[in-house]
């Protein structure tokens, strides 16, 4: 029986393998430049981890209930605001350097999938960034995320923050439009049940007024008839009139 509503696939979603991205550059930014026994080393970690779990958790949660799924990927989303304050504060405190958005150096961060695609050379065999690894994804941005700075990777990962924020955001505004057109879960189960329950009706009527239909007499030997429905040959799942006195006597009728 098919499902009313599909879930899983967060894998080939943007928000997803970007999330990823940070969650993995995170670990490795906390363990070279923070003290693994510091509270902040364990929040930064945990809001990088929920922001992809989450992702995911609501995306296999979607086949039963639109309303957990949505507040799962706004708890994606709020994790990753906090994150994206964790950065901030960590650039602030040892008074480093923050990029503006529109400095060149954010802006090579932002155009890696739009150069990835650029500098592939073969255009028989052209690769999505969906297509890779999350490995090889994270690996685009090895120049800024690898970096020996702190300030340059806790830039970077700025920047791809804003840019799973801005993805979550119209995942959400998606989200919130389809509940209010479709209803959630437990709506459409109903009219699944209504329509179910309608259909059985309308089978039941059809029936009831076939057997309030005086049958014919045989036209072979006058006895009663009984209704019939066809088995095989080309009328096949047809209802037609046999005698009951079927098979000494093969008289039929034609509703």
């Amino acid at each position: 029986m098919k499902k009313l509503r599909p879930s899983g696939g967060y894998r080939d979603t943007a928000s997803f393998q970007v999330s990823t991205i940070i969650y993995d550059a995170t670990y490795w930014f906390c363990e070279a430049f923070l003290d693994p026994r510091s509270r902040t080393n364990d929040q930064m970690l945990q809001a990088a981890r929920s922001g992809r779990q989450n992702i995911a958790e609501g995306s296999r949660a979607s086949a039963t209930s639109s309303q957990t799924e949505l507040r799962l990927v706004n708890v994606a989303r709020a994790s990753l605001e906090e994150l994206l304050l964790d950065y901030e504060d960590y650039l602030r405190h040892r008074r480093l350097h923050q990029w503006d958005m529109n400095a060149p150096e954010a802006q090579a961060v932002r155009a890696v999938p739009s150069n990835f695609k650029k500098n592939q050379t073969d255009p028989s065999h052209l690769t999505n960034l969906t297509d890779l690894s999350d490995a090889e994804r994270g690996q685009l941005y090895a120049p800024w995320l690898d970096h020996q700075d702190p300030a340059v990777r806790a830039n970077a990962l700025i920047c791809l923050i804003n840019q799973a924020n801005f993805l979550l955001d119209r995942q959400i505004a998606a989200l919130e439009a389809a509940f209010i057109e479709e209803g959630g879960y437990s709506e459409q189960l109903a009219t699944a049940r209504l329509q179910k329950r309608k259909q059985d009706q309308t089978n039941r009527t059809d029936q009831t007024d076939q057997q309030k239909i005086k049958p014919p007499p045989c036209p072979v030997c006058g006895s009663l008839m009984s209704l019939r429905t066809a088995k095989t040959g080309k009328n096949a799942g047809q209802s037609f009139w046999g005698c009951t006195l079927y098979p000494n006597c093969k008289g039929t009728v034609k509703i």
